[in-house]
């Protein structure tokens, strides 16, 4: 074998390891795909396209001049050889070896395309993976924000029923629930109106309270001194009579 040929079956048993290991089922596609993005691998496919192109020209020509070799060592029907042995053999031989060329340069370009071809499909169907788990995540984080708004309205109902305002029932026809939204929003505001009126109220009489308070604690004062004069006055009056 020649070294060109030899230099080809290389790099066919090298595409045969390579489309082995791609083919392994306990890999998943997600760490291929981590793999293909890696700095060295990133670094080689910047000059990965142009260096597939001339591998893809040099096997293409190397199948054609094989299948010429073929056509050209294909004439022991043509040519009568029956008296010469030896050339027959030798016939023979080269044309084993053109069709063995043939093959190698048939399989290495088949798996050249094969070999980019998975590497494709890995990398898209790691794509796929991530993009099914972020919707999931995505269709979960909503089913959950949906249960919790309708258990808030929910909530929200019964403390409207509670204080006593009507809200209408989700069976019942005529308002939609936009509609029902835009009742319940303004019963909402409604009751932080009168919360807010009631709070101001409340304050006011707390601060009555308090200032009714400081005036009797004042009044208690006064009182006590107007004691110890009344106290004094009695005691100088004693004095005197005595």
């Amino acid at each position: 074998m020649s070294l060109q040929w030899t230099a080809v079956a290389t790099f066919l048993y090298v595409e045969v390891f390579f489309v082995l290991l791609l083919c392994i089922p306990f890999i998943s596609p997600k760490r291929w795909n981590k793999i293909f993005k890696s700095r060295i691998i990133q670094t080689i496919a910047l000059y990965g396209n142009t260096s597939f192109m001339v591998a893809i020209a040099i096997l293409v020509f190397l199948l054609i001049d094989a299948f010429r070799e073929v056509r050209k060592y294909s004439v022991t029907e043509k040519v009568d050889l029956t008296n010469n042995p030896t050339a027959i053999e030798h016939i023979h031989m080269k044309l084993f070896r053109a069709q063995r060329n043939e093959y190698i340069a048939g399989f290495a370009l088949l798996l050249c395309l094969l070999l980019r071809r998975l590497a494709t499909l890995l990398s898209q169907q790691a794509s796929l993976m991530a993009s099914n788990e972020a919707f999931k995540k995505q269709a979960e984080g909503a089913s959950t924000a949906a249960k919790k708004y309708m258990e808030e309205n929910e909530l929200l109902q019964e403390k409207l029923r509670d204080a006593g305002v009507e809200v209408p029932e989700p069976g019942k026809k005529g308002a939609g629930p936009q509609e029902e939204n835009k009742i319940l929003k303004g019963e909402v505001k409604t009751l932080k109106e009168e919360l807010d009126t009631t709070k101001k109220a409340l304050q006011k009489s707390d601060s009555d309270v308090r200032a009714m308070k400081k005036q009797a604690e004042n009044l208690t004062v006064e009182y006590d001194r107007l004691l110890d004069e009344h106290s004094k006055l009695l005691a100088s009056s004693d004095k005197k009579t005595d």
